[in-house]
């Protein structure tokens, strides 16, 4: 199906000679007035792009009827591309069109030719501008703080404590064990923050070391180390009027923690290599799965960062200080991954639901989340059951049953299982298993089975 194209313009001779050039590629409306234009567009919400002269009736001697048009357009049709046509001399008009957020601009007279590709170049810049709102959508949507999973008292007063910082501009530290979802929850303070249209950028300071980190951060000028062969702007500039996530701040270097320090303080950074400081309007989420008051103590965290980044501080509660919430994020896992994996299970076992819930999940959250998925990979039942989960879920259970020499060929034959789904990677193995790779290594001596 053809894109529409509507063209409002008074002059017949002209929208005739337009209707003729972009007939092929387009399906063309045509329209002299304003009036019929609005009626059009109201009729027809599949019109793409419009091609617009200002000097229209009943006023053609001056754009203000056009203007009115083009407001209305941008108004209540955003996904619609505008061109605009006139063959006003003043550049009043253009002005006022630009201002409006006319896609392109064309003084009379003009080539067709020319026309034709702007009509291209608008279209797909529309579209991009659609995608990037429907995304934009998406993401708000789904860092709510409904979609942040728990009914405790605990997350019901962590869901009102932080919905309350969002909307504010404050420094946010946010406490909590490895696996309590602690990004998720920076995620929804900044999908939720006036800020919601600029970038969230994660830091894992924990993933880099020092001089990689700084790069990263700050940027770097052309020459300013052996291998700056260009300047590369950091992640403070591309982040500004934005919230950047430090994850892990407590692993930072004390020098690192004097350049955040700074940028926090005053608003400024300069980039390696460089003396020029750069102003920064960023709001910093940081976060730590540490005691940094026990590292004040012992000389490894400055604490003037800590107090300023310490403005409101959030604690997540692990998961086993909340297992009424266990069975409603076992079930929202349970729905994810079955979707992703293609998997017709429509739920788990009561006796598979108990052991989720008498477990003590060291891991927390990210931890529940590899069990279930792994349960869903193994299972060929409808049903989630206690021989889906992994051995150390089922200690209460199976291993009353069964003798050691069953229980451990039972964990074999799983471990054998789960490598041959994962080709062999141990990495994935162990993230599925729910156990560290470490852990992984020992019971492949163990069994002496080569991946």
């Amino acid at each position: 199906m053809k894109p529409a194209i509507l063209i409002v313009e008074d002059d017949k001779g002209l929208r005739k000679q337009l209707y003729w050039a972009l007939k092929e590629e387009y399906e063309v409306i045509e329209t002299e007035s304003a009036i019929d234009a609005r009626e059009k567009i109201r009729k027809k919400p599949f019109i793409k792009g419009v091609i617009l002269d200002l000097h229209l009736p009943p006023e053609p001697d001056t754009p203000q009827e056009g203007l009115n048009f083009l407001s209305y357009l941008k108004n209540f049709h955003p996904d619609v591309g505008v061109i605009v046509i006139t063959g006003s001399r003043t550049k009043k008009a253009p002005t006022k069109a630009v201002e409006f957020g006319v896609e392109d601009f064309f003084p009379k007279p003009f080539e067709i030719d020319e026309l034709k590709l702007a009509l291209k170049r608008t279209l797909h810049m529309v579209e991009l501008k659609r995608k990037v709102r429907e995304m934009q959508k998406q993401l708000e949507e789904r860092y709510t703080f409904t979609n942040i999973v728990g009914k405790s008292k605990k997350m019901q007063k962590l869901f009102q404590f932080i919905s309350k910082v969002a909307s504010t501009n404050s420094t946010v530290l946010i406490r909590g064990e490895s696996g309590t979802g602690k990004e998720l929850v920076a995620r929804a303070i900044h999908y939720n923050s006036p800020r919601k249209n600029a970038l969230f950028v994660p830091v894992n300071c924990a993933a880099l070391p020092e001089t990689l980190l700084e790069a990263e951060l700050f940027g770097h000028e052309k020459g300013a180390f052996t291998d700056a062969e260009y300047k590369k702007e950091g992640i403070f500039e591309i982040a500004n009027k934005g919230t950047i996530f430090l994850d892990e701040i407590s692993d930072m270097t004390l020098r690192m923690q004097a350049k955040i320090l700074r940028v926090i303080q005053e608003r400024t950074f300069t980039r390696l290599g460089s003396t020029k400081p750069i102003e920064v309007d960023v709001r910093i989420l940081a976060a730590t799965n540490k005691n940094i008051e026990e590292m004040i103590d012992e000389g490894s965290f400055r604490e003037d960062l800590y107090y300023r980044l310490n403005v409101v501080s959030i604690e997540i509660p692990p998961l086993r200080d909340r297992k009424e919430d266990i069975p409603l994020l076992a079930q929202h896992f349970l729905k994810k991954y079955t979707s992703i994996h293609g998997k017709k299970i429509k739920g788990i076992s009561r006796e598979a639901m108990d052991e989720l819930c008498s477990y003590s999940w060291p891991g927390n959250v990210r931890e529940l989340e590899n069990v279930v998925e792994r349960a869903i990979i193994l299972s060929d039942r409808e049903v989630v059951s206690l021989e889906d989960l992994p051995p150390h879920l089922r200690s209460t259970t199976i291993q009353k049953k069964l003798p050691l020499s069953s229980i451990e060929e039972m964990e074999k034959r799983l471990i054998l299982d789960i490598l041959k789904v994962t080709g062999g990677n141990q990495s994935k193995a162990a993230k599925i298993l729910g156990v560290h790779r470490n852990t992984l290594h020992r019971k492949l001596k163990k069994y002496n089975i080569d991946s």
